[in-house]
């Protein structure tokens, strides 16, 4: 008797919380206790039954794979050693590395007739090799390019000291980037083209240091399998290197797909050092494990190259291995909507009369998706419907508001593109009018012409190629960098640039030519010095992380502005915070002085830089298009922010988003 009125309570409280329930979930919860509930009961077995065999069958497939490409491994690497092996077997080589005279001419063309084409010959035999190079601390060694070079050009290395300390033993090095040793600038190297290099030191006799062997290759050649291009959504390879860091083909993943989750999940479950892996259920040894990435599944199989301290990683999508799983889903999904579509003929009619007001806004939405936004729903009252409807009605008029402002930014973005157009040059012309020149200055040794040259060349092709709105810092910094170098030399080097920037930093984005614009302004106005003054303009650039924003300080110790004219400016600077295009007044006002219009997306800036558009001056773009720029690019809350004192210094604060557009 006591089970029987438990019983009759329970039920009691379910019926009371039906009828609480709206009719959508009243109708929905009848038709999941009649017909899906044993459904799933019985699917839910059967699929883990199929999925089992199914992962189990990726499994296999996955790791025959990685033998695949093990093996391939294998082979290079023995290229790599054979190839290291012959190039200092030559008598010719270690002896010329241990000279305690130079060389005269007759010598060293000898040598490079003989034993360094004997090299080059052997690379050329093995095609996946990228370089073979030996370094040298000889001081009466002298340079023979490809294959003898100094040791010095190899110092600032992470590897250099490790590869000394191993007394002739092999070392394995993962480079993200093919440098080039005869370039002496930061940005030198083939972006993209990451490499492997098997480093040893030369010991000859043994004991005596006479240099470091480096053989690279291509990872592209070395993992075969990794870099081969195929759908992103099959399984792809990726290798994990000793320290952490992952190498995988540029298109190997969706544009959407987090690399760098993907690499901390394979750094926390793959064995340390190549320890053994753990056991699964059945006691035997697990090479694989599956994790959840952005909210898809993986399933992932793995092989330790113990030669080069590097994993092997194949990523399988379960969607993919559960795809015929999936088909006998959707068949069974199939017979319950059939069943669902019969139950539903019995409500058809009282769903009509129920939930007229929740078709008569389908159809509103069916217009707005359309493209018919000017509706009048008069839909009204309480309820799930009436509040739906009033929802939607909100959400056309922010909709119409946002495609107001979008029209009018792609207006002030076409007229910008228009006038860049109108200012363009045949850019390859100068590119190749400079190098042409830097080649004679360097063939009359004059190395100042030359490193100006460079420093031009790096500065036009920044400001002329215009692939994109956004750069990365480092970018900007380096351009920056390219500009004060010409600026000295028609300045007498009286200006100086300094830096204050974490290294983290220089990979976030911010709007091309937005920094370079205030250091022209800054030298300029802030240079002015009276003649009596002899003092050297330094610029310092520093950056300051602020809860969700960036501050980009540019700060001078010009000429500064007085009081009046720098809350004028600010006043200008707020009033285009938000705005789509730069005001009439303004642009008559540039008119009159002489000044050119803005073209294109480019910003002009303020030193002692605002000294010169406080005052209308329009040399430059001005701090206007700056704010113009930022305001269009990031919306109100962000642009720039004025300091100065007379005499003493002139700070221009940028503010920026932390998180930027996701590319």
């Amino acid at each position: 008797m006591r089970m029987r009125a438990r019983l009759n309570h329970l039920l009691q409280r379910v019926r009371f919380r039906m009828e609480q329930m709206s009719l959508q979930l009243r109708l929905f919860s009848a038709y999941l206790l009649i017909l899906f509930i044993p459904g799933i009961i019985v699917s839910v077995y059967m699929f883990n039954q199929l999925a089992d065999n199914d992962l189990q069958d990726e499994e296999i497939k996955l790791r025959g794979a990685l033998n695949i490409e093990t093996i391939n491994v294998q082979n290079n690497v023995e290229t790599m050693e054979r190839a290291a092996q012959l190039s200092i077997s030559d008598k010719d080589v270690l002896y010329y590395l241990q000279r305690t005279g130079e060389a005269n001419t007759s010598e060293l063309i000898d040598l490079k007739d003989n034993a360094i084409s004997n090299i080059i010959r052997l690379q050329f035999n093995n095609p996946n090799l990228a370089h073979i190079r030996i370094y040298t601390d000889n001081q009466n060694v002298t340079e023979l390019w490809p294959v003898i070079l100094k040791e010095n050009r190899i110092w600032k290395e992470k590897w250099y000291e490790q590869v000394n300390q191993l007394n002739g033993k092999e070392l394995w090095a993962f480079e993200r980037i093919d440098k080039e040793p005869l370039q002496s600038t930061e940005s030198t190297g083939v972006e993209s083209v990451p490499k492997i290099a098997l480093l040893r030191e030369i010991e000859y006799p043994a004991g005596k240091h006479v240099g470091i062997m480096e053989i690279d290759m291509l990872l592209e050649n070395f993992f075969p399998n990794v870099y081969n291009s195929q759908d992103p959504g099959q399984s792809r390879m990726v290798v994990l290197d000793n320290e952490g860091r992952l190498f995988y083909e540029k298109n190997a993943f969706p544009q959407q797909f987090s690399v760098g989750k993907l690499q901390s999940q394979l750094a926390e479950r793959l064995p340390a050092g190549g320890l053994m892996p753990e056991l699964d259920a059945k006691g035997a040894e697990a090479f694989s494990f599956q994790f959840t990435l952005d909210g898809r599944d993986y399933l992932a199989a793995y092989e330790y190259v113990e030669k080069i301290d590097a994993y092997l990683v194949n990523l399988s999508p379960l969607e993919a291995i559960f795809k015929d799983v999936k088909h006998t889903r959707n068949q069974i999904i199939a017979a319950f909507i059939i069943l669902f579509a019969a139950v539903s003929v019995a409500t058809y009619f009282l769903n009509g009369i129920i939930l007229k007001k929740l078709h008569q806004l389908t159809e509103s939405m069916k217009r707005v998706r359309q493209g018919d936004f000017h509706i009048d729903l008069t839909i009204r009252g309480g309820g799930e419907v009436g509040e739906l409807a009033h929802h939607f009605r909100k959400m056309v008029k922010k909709i119409n508001e946002l495609i107001a402002d979008a029209v009018m930014k792609q207006a002030a973005t076409q007229e910008a593109e228009l006038r860049t157009l109108k200012n363009q040059i045949d850019s390859h012309f100068l590119y190749n009018t400079l190098e042409n020149i830097k080649m004679m200055a360097e063939i009359e040794d004059q190395r100042d012409i030359s490193d100006a040259l460079t420093s031009l060349g790096g500065l036009m092709r920044y400001s002329l190629r215009w692939t994109s709105d956004y750069v990365s810092l480092r970018e900007e910094i380096n351009h920056i960098h390219n500009y004060i170098a010409i600026m000295n030399i028609r300045y007498e080097e009286r200006m100086a640039l300094t830096t204050d920037i974490d290294a983290v930093w220089f990979s976030h984005e911010v709007l091309k030519m937005s920094l370079q614009p205030i250091i022209e302004n800054a030298i300029k106005h802030g240079s002015q010095f009276p003649r009596e003054v002899t003092r050297q303009l330094v610029i310092d650039i520093t950056l300051v992380e602020l809860d969700d924003k960036l501050e980009i300080v540019i700060t001078d110790n010009g000429i500064g502005m007085h009081a009046e004219r720098l809350e004028k400016l600010n006043w200008k600077l707020r009033g285009m915070d938000g705005m789509s295009a730069i005001p009439s007044n303004d642009a008559a006002e540039a008119g009159k002085s002489g000044g050119k219009q803005p073209v294109g997306p480019i910003v002009t800036a303020a030193g002692s830089l605002a000294a010169g558009v406080a005052m209308g001056d329009t040399g430059g773009i001005g701090l206007l298009n700056v704010q113009q720029r930022i305001s269009l690019h990031y919306g109100k809350g962000y642009g720039l922010r004025v300091e100065s004192a007379e005499g003493a210094f002139t700070r221009v604060t940028m503010t920026i988003p932390l998180s930027q557009r996701n590319s």
